[in-house]
């Protein structure tokens, strides 16, 4: 084949993904603003789509980030999670697999109202999600065994989650208190009536002296 014929062949392929993900996107349109029912929607696997959503929350479609917030915003309305672990978008006709480095939002701001068992933590993510941490929306806290540090994670819907930016983590962990959790001291944080364990309280002391 030829360089000219490889060229052609590549740009027919690109516009044909080009036209796909028009489609696409005027059918996440059609499926109404917010967050779609998904969960309630079936459709035939159609493949996937060379889309992938960033550690740091940003999204790229052919390899070129989308700068657009409000298709950003489109596509994470249409988002699920299935139990297979993998992430599609997800319309009434259609559901496409997209790749996903971590989680795919990010938890870039946090507000706390309250106190003790009446305390509240609220976060808002990189798409303008606003999630009240608590027993329908935990937190959970994992090891990165790698750099010894701790990513957080709290759960805007269905199975998403959003990962906690690091700045934010730092403000969360400075509303931590030590508490008995089955017989033994954790550090952990309360929203909504919930307490979530951070790490052992002597564990945390370790890493502090």
């Amino acid at each position: 084949m030829t360089e000219h014929s490889e060229h052609r062949e590549q740009s027919l392929t690109t516009a044909t993904e080009a036209r796909a993900l028009e489609a696409l996107i005027a059918r996440a349109a059609r499926a109404g603003k917010g967050a779609a029912p998904v969960e309630r929607w079936n459709p035939d696997f159609c493949g996937d789509l060379d889309m992938e959503i960033k550690a740091d929350g940003t999204w790229f479609y052919l390899g070129t980030p989308i700068g657009r917030m409000p298709l950003v915003q489109l596509f994470s309305s249409v988002l699920r999670k299935d139990a297979d672990g993998r992430t599609y978008l997800v319309t009434p006709v259609e559901r496409v697999g997209i790749r996903v480095a971590d989680a795919p939002f990010v938890a870039v701001e946090m507000d706390v109202s309250g106190s003790g068992g009446e305390q509240i933590i609220t976060f808002r993510t990189n798409v303008g999600d606003v999630v009240e941490a608590g027993p329908e929306r935990p937190l959970r806290f994992v090891d990165e065994s790698d750099t010894g540090g701790l990513k957080p994670y709290v759960l805007v819907r269905g199975r998403l989650e959003a990962l906690v930016a690091r700045p934010v983590m730092y403000e969360l962990v400075g509303h931590g208190e030590e508490v008995e959790i089955g017989g033994k001291t954790m550090f952990a944080v309360r929203s909504k009536g919930a307490v979530f364990p951070i790490m052992p309280a002597d564990q945390l002391k370790r890493l502090s002296a």
